[in-house]
């Protein structure tokens, strides 16, 4: 693996770390102070578009360092922060790897194609959750029924970002429970259609600066041609092959990567708010904190370069799965390690909320969850390194 920065890349850098203390880090504080995300109106996201990176965002473009491995580095940074107000940007988000994955050339036109050029700000989202079911991806209860008219679906998600203020919601759901995995579907459900329900964002205690939502279909009719991949198939029409549900884990396990990525962000800003402290209170010159800080630099950096490692897998187009795992245990648990370690060191104060380091903690944890605990990333990597199927 050879690891090398552009000069282009540390341009986008140096433009990222400004972008973020002047405009990202006072917008996720205030919506972190008001325990809610920031509304589409707000001026943050018309400054965001008017400077030119949802635009970028949307266009991507190659590389010299790899897509995936410029995705990290800027994302570690953009993370450092506010990792909230980086999922709240406008912008197709997460759910675009999919649709790009397996949507016909239409799909990809329409549904993506409204993100190219923004002239306003505008989301999308990707509905992959459910209430009671846990971590298991395969045991979706929001059913997908064929009629004359097209596709009818019943159900119910939770905890999905921008929901609420999406343009649609790639919904995941199963046409048949029986076949598991290989009964399973993508459909657009847009915003206004009939049956898209029950909209509450929830109360959360961490990454505040973006939805997570809760909803309900109820009868929710879509047109035919609103299934990712179209019906043109007979095997993704019946639901009898894997292709749509091996689209959407590798949108995950690509994910993954990215939350990693934040992870390091969340870390490293935690990080420097402890040595800060340290420094200011004299505490630095303990050498119970200072081991504390060697150790949480010592793993930070490990995790960077798992990360590295399994970002550079994705670019060459060879299979990362244990590694997006293990990069997204080590981040994930060096972020919560150095946000603990900021809140010992500042003590007290730190618990009445008025600290950053307080932020960072909450923050930290959600990190942990999103996108598969900890727990679920052991089991994946366990069940690779014996030979059984994901």
């Amino acid at each position: 693996m050879e690891l090398k920065i552009s000069p282009e890349l540390h341009e986008q850098v140096l433009a990222t770390r400004e972008w973020g203390q002047t405009e990202v880090r006072p917008a996720g504080l205030e919506a972190d102070r008001n325990a809610a995300p920031l509304p589409p109106e707000h001026p943050y996201f018309r400054k965001f578009i008017d400077s030119g990176r949802a635009k970028a965002r949307a266009e991507g473009g190659d590389a010299p360092e790899g897509r995936m491995l410029r995705g990290v580095i800027l994302g570690e940074e953009g993370a450092y922060w506010d990792r909230g107000m980086g999922v709240a940007s406008p912008g197709a988000g997460f759910p675009s790897g999919a649709v790009n994955a397996g949507g016909t050339e239409e799909q990809k036109e329409r549904f993506l194609g409204m993100f190219r050029d923004l002239a306003t700000p505008m989301w999308a989202s990707f509905a992959l959750t459910e209430p009671g079911g846990g971590s298991d991806t395969a045991a979706f209860k929001t059913r997908a029924v064929r009629t004359d008219k097209g596709w009818v679906l019943n159900g119910a998600k939770c905890f999905i970002g921008n929901a609420a203020r999406a343009e649609w919601i790639l919904v995941q759901a199963t046409l048949d429970p029986a076949k598991g995995r290989a009964g399973q579907r993508s459909f657009f459900v847009e915003n206004g259609m009939p049956g898209l329900t029950g909209m509450r964002i929830e109360k959360k205690m961490g990454l505040r600066a973006y939805e997570s939502v809760s909803f309900s279909l109820e009868d929710c009719e879509i047109p035919a041609e609103n299934i990712l991949g179209g019906e043109t198939r007979k095997e993704r029409a019946e639901g009898t092959g894997s292709s749509a549900y091996g689209a959407t884990m590798a949108s995950l396990n690509t994910a993954r990567v990215g939350v990693a990525a934040s992870a390091l962000g969340v870390a490293r800003a935690a990080l420097d708010e402890a040595r800060r402290f340290a420094s200011e209170s004299g505490s630095v010159r303990h050498s119970r904190v200072r081991d504390q800080i060697e150790r949480v630099v010592r793993k930070l950096r490990a995790a960077r370069l798992a990360t590295l490692k399994a970002a550079w897998l994705v670019d060459q187009r060879r299979g990362n799965i244990i590694e997006s795992s293990m990069a997204k245990i080590a981040s994930a648990e060096i972020a919560q390690e150095a946000g603990m370690l900021g809140m010992e060191i500042v003590g007290l104060e730190a618990g009445a909320g008025d600290e950053l380091i307080e932020k960072l903690f909450r923050d930290a944890k959600a990190l942990n969850i999103v996108e598969g605990t900890g727990q679920i990333q052991r089991v994946i990597i366990a069940r690779q390194l014996v030979g059984l199927p994901r």
